[in-house]
């Protein structure tokens, strides 16, 4: 991710080389720097319900705060702390993002530490390395690192879900594949085939292309930090292992401009990076069963085959009030109409009123909630009359 830099919005120094940055560079204009990813075909635009919470920013906020986490979820964090921090009036508002991967970020966010350097997450003026306060999560935490979280600091960890997104098989616009069962997927990116395939697929034929009987397939992935790997692993390989000969990006823009390139290529990632210049291929799980292609509607009702939760995580009690008011508006803010706006145009999918209001009574309480309910409808009814 190239550096940025907006009006309290900033993404942490650091040293990258030459080859890294152009090629991330290239894979972002290539991309447009995930605003120009069209989603399920370009066809969807979802709006944020507009019965939601508005969003009425808060007097008095000031203060830094760390968000890291997925590299997934980079296109929403940053949107959400631009947003956050330029549109609703907080000039003394700093929110570091980064995104490291899942993986590693779930680390910092367990034991405390980050790479940035120090001094850059201190809240007040001293020059302490500092930890992330939030973490950006592609996948829920396990049972093994909640344990941890909880032997650590005394008390469950607070999860705030906020999206629901889906992982998606990409191909170059030129690859004329029309579908695959979770059974291909599987003898195309594993060894153990054990979704039951009898044969491994190495080749475009035998993935249902016939016009392209000689072409081998080539493998496009993400690395081991990357929790869309653990998750493409663990869904489609069913716990089998990748085939030594699949390439691993270390970003997903990098690994879509790599598939655009390669018209015999095939690589997984999350929804949104569609384009004129790489495609979702809809899947089906069966033979028999009909391919289904990611859109908010069979993600969310389950007949899409590869849908996840997004998640934010913060190292408060969940059955207390949140103390820092600057993490607290954040949230809430993002729990809002206009934070959930946020998440449709980045192209991940919204999840239902009923799962946001939920979260807004776990970040403020059921009273303050009520009471924001209880204007927004006094206001719609000023309309009607």
């Amino acid at each position: 991710m190239t550096r940025q830099q907006q009006t309290g919005f900033r993404h942490p120094r650091g040293a990258r080389s030459v080859f890294t940055a152009l090629a991330t560079a290239a894979a972002l204009a290539l991309f447009g720097g995930y605003a120009g990813a069209e989603h399920a075909g370009g066809l969807e635009r979802p709006t944020a319900d507009s019965s939601l919470v508005a969003y009425e920013p808060a007097k008095g906020i000031e203060g830094r705060l760390t968000i890291t986490g997925s590299d997934t979820m980079a296109p929403l964090m940053d949107r959400l702390a631009n947003e956050f921090t330029r549109l609703h009036g907080y000039p003394k508002v700093n929110l570091f993002v980064e995104h490291p991967g899942t993986n590693p970020a779930m680390r910092q966010f367990l034991l405390k530490y980050s790479n940035q350097r120090r001094g850059d997450k201190a809240r007040t003026g001293h020059t302490g390395a500092g930890f992330p306060e939030v973490l950006a999560s592609s996948r829920a935490m396990s049972p093994e690192e909640r344990a941890i979280f909880k032997s650590q600091n005394g008390h469950e960890v607070f999860e705030i879900p906020i999206a629901m997104d889906a992982v998606a098989l990409y191909v170059s616009q030129q690859n004329p594949l029309q579908r695959l069962t979770m059974v291909q997927a599987d003898a195309i990116f594993g060894t153990a085939r054990k979704q039951g395939a009898t044969a491994d697929v190495n080749t475009w034929a035998a993935a249902g292309v016939a016009e392209w009987s000689s072409q081998s397939i080539h493998l496009y992935g993400r690395t081991r930090t990357s929790a869309t790997h653990d998750f493409f692993a663990q869904n489609v390989l069913k716990g089998g292992t990748f085939k030594s000969q699949i390439q691993e990006v270390p970003g997903t823009a990098m690994e879509m401009l790599a598939v655009a390139r390669d018209p015999q290529g095939i690589g997984y990632a999350g929804i949104g990076y569609e384009n004129s210049f790489v495609r979702m291929v809809p899947l089906a799980q069966t033979a028999e069963s009909p391919a289904v292609a990611p859109t908010a509607e069979s993600v969310t009702n389950g007949t899409y085959p590869l849908s996840r939760t997004l998640y934010l995580y913060i190292n408060e009690d969940p059955t207390k009030v949140i103390a820092d008011p600057l993490l607290r508006e954040f949230l809430k803010f993002v729990n809002t109409r206009e934070g959930q706006q946020v998440v449709a145009d980045a192209k991940f999918y919204l999840l239902p009123k009923e799962r946001i209001m939920q979260n807004l009574m776990l970040i403020q309480g059921p009273t303050t909630t009520a009471s924001l309910m209880d204007t927004r409808q006094q206001a719609v009814t000023v309309l009607v009359e």
